[in-house]
């Protein structure tokens, strides 16, 4: 027997037939190719959509600090020529971490990612950040914000404590609708009302709220140099209280070195907590009485606890942190309700005083009569 060659039933060919066609199985069905191209053109599209920027911010909670303790090997509070003290416990001032923002763009990936954490918000971007405001722009205004609230935690602590800190008002504006508009202009300063000297602004407002609303009153000031009298009216805010229409300028004279260390951190929201921490700081025996606290709220120079952004965030944070008691400004509680991670017990607060006195009850086992946020 000879040797024959070996063929393949399915590949061979007849070479001298010219119509050869390939075999079907080597072949790919024309709607089987359309239908995978549609498939890598989805995958493709699907990939390209979920990588683009939008235009929407992500809060989460961010770094926590003990205004009692140190933060790069420095007390975050030190203060010079009055008496200091031991403390302990912690005052924790908490912070919220943006993901977007003008410069710095989040993905629709990453904003379903934040829709499915809990402890994150998403939240479309001009309600973080103004409408053609830089990121520039933005991180300026925020460390100024904290200048400001550092100044204004401070004179509210030494007022809180009985220390005068002598403070120069200056007008930044007027409220376009308020009579004091057309008299009162940027940059004066108010020396007195109604004959009364006005040191800062607690005497202002006391002296303010003697007044009706709308009555004359007579405002001294200094403009350009020169002193002199202009009357106007008083009005009516949304609570009520009389006031003259005006921003001011708190321009403080510490009687003492009152420095606050602090890096990479803007905002007011920090405002409460470093009155808090300054209080302690300056009076024998621990304020906390070695429990953990943490908080937030800014902080006018008369003691004024106000609202502040991303407090659900701040609540995961202070858990987070270890802390057990977390005070929250009156005007956050409706944002509180329902998002209180187990274990962290809520006072409401809305003024300085109130917030030391709180402390120090909770500090003392005495809990009752604390408010919370229901």
């Amino acid at each position: 027997m000879t040797d024959q060659p070996v063929t393949d039933p399915v590949n061979s060919r007849n070479d001298s037939t010219d119509d050869w066609v390939p075999p079907r199985s080597r072949l790919i069905d024309p709607r089987t190719a359309v239908m995978l191209l549609a498939c890598l053109f989805s995958v493709v599209l699907s990939a390209v959509v979920v990588l683009l920027p939008v235009k929407y911010a992500i809060l989460q909670p961010g770094p926590v600090l003990n205004t009692l303790g140190q933060a790069d090997g420095k007390p975050l509070i030190s203060i010079s020529g009055h008496a200091t003290y031991k403390t302990s416990g912690t005052l924790d001032l908490l912070t919220v971490s943006v993901l977007g923002g003008p410069d710095r763009k989040v993905t629709l990936l990453q904003v379903v990612d934040g829709w499915l954490r809990k402890s994150s918000a998403v939240v479309p971007e001009e309600q973080v950040f103004a409408p053609g405001e830089t990121q520039q722009q933005s991180d300026a205004e925020n460390a100024a914000e904290m200048t400001s609230s550092q100044q204004s935690a401070t004179a509210a602590a030494l007022s809180t404590l009985g220390i005068k800190v002598p403070t120069k008002l200056t007008v930044a504006g007027t409220e376009d609708t308020a009579p004091a508009a057309k008299v009162l202009k940027k940059d004066d300063v108010i020396l007195a009302l109604n004959g009364t000297a006005i040191g800062d602004l607690t005497q202002l407002r006391t002296t303010l709220a003697k007044e009706k609303a709308g009555a004359d009153v007579k405002v001294r000031i200094r403009r350009g140099g020169q002193t002199r009298t202009v009357t106007t009216q008083t009005l009516a805010n949304a609570d009520g209280d009389t006031v003259l229409g005006i921003y001011i300028t708190p321009d403080f004279d510490f009687p003492f070195d009152v420095k606050i260390q602090i890096e990479n951190i803007g905002g007011p929201s920090a405002g409460m907590m470093f009155a808090l921490g300054i209080i302690d700081t300056l009076t024998p025996g621990d304020l906390t009485g070695g429990k953990d606290f943490a908080g937030t709220g800014t902080i006018d120079a008369d003691g004024t606890v106000g609202p502040i952004g991303g407090i659900r965030q701040k609540l995961v944070g202070a858990r987070r942190a270890g802390a057990e008691y977390f005070l929250a400004p009156a005007d956050n509680c409706n944002e509180v309700v329902g998002h209180i991670p187990d274990g962290l017990h809520v006072v409401k607060v809305s003024t300085l005083d109130q917030a030391r006195n709180d402390v120090e009850a909770i500090a003392k086992g005495d809990t009752t009569g604390l408010a919370g946020c229901s």
